[in-house]
């Protein structure tokens, strides 16, 4: 099936296109394909996209969401995967109000122990992975991972594993008291919030869950 289009001049001589939905049928008489309307669409200036949308959605449920995607690609794109956005963009927003980032490189840039740098840039999309993950899908660190790299995004983090989770919680509990005050005055001069009192989760040893909540 397709959309055919038709034209035809009205009373003032002007050329107006028509929309139907059509299909070819073979023609054994004529020996060739031609064209069946199965329903019209009535003038192109004056369509019911509501309608035709109402359409292509009742069509899509038939289709599984790779196939969905694919049918409305740009001819030579190759539909991948799809993953849910919209709630690790808007905590990153707030983590990032609260200059988490900037922080936690500068408190990274002052512990330097022996052996290569630590990336902090990582460190902190780690740290922050693990925190939407408590937000919005709370699980041990095992399926937070698999959370993490298959079934959501989060800008600057493609992937993850156990060990990138213990190293940053390791990390974490070095600059703990640091953090705590960082993150004291930046909700308190930053955001401008009179603060009497801010409650931090930490993890009691390696193998429990973690979250940072202020």
């Amino acid at each position: 099936m397709y959309v055919k289009t038709t034209s035809e001049k009205n009373k003032d001589g002007v050329a107006v296109r028509y929309l139907h939905l059509a299909h070819n049928e073979w023609d054994r008489v004529a020996g060739r394909s031609v064209p069946k309307i199965l329903h019209s669409f009535g003038r192109e200036d004056a369509l019911d996209r509501a309608a035709i949308k109402r359409l292509v959605a009742s069509l899509a449920r038939l289709l599984d969401p790779g196939e969905e995607l694919a049918a409305g690609a740009v001819e030579g794109l190759e539909f991948l995967e799809s993953r849910p956005y919209g709630g690790t963009y808007t905590l990153d927003h707030l983590w990032a109000r609260l200059n988490l980032p900037a922080i936690m490189r500068g408190l990274g840039a002052g512990k330097r122990g022996r052996g290569r740098p630590r990336d902090t840039t990582i460190t902190e999309r780690v740290l922050f992975a693990l925190v939407a993950n408590r937000a919005l899908a709370p699980s041990s660190k095992l399926a937070a991972t698999d959370w993490i790299t298959h079934d959501v995004h989060i800008a600057g983090l493609s992937t993850i594993d156990d060990d990138a989770c213990y190293r940053a919680m390791d990390w974490l509990h070095e600059v703990k008291a640091e953090l705590e005050i960082e993150v004291f005055r930046q909700v308190a001069t930053l955001l401008n919030l009179e603060v009497d009192l801010l409650f931090f989760d930490y993890p009691a040893n390696r193998s429990s869950d973690f979250v940072l909540a202020a």
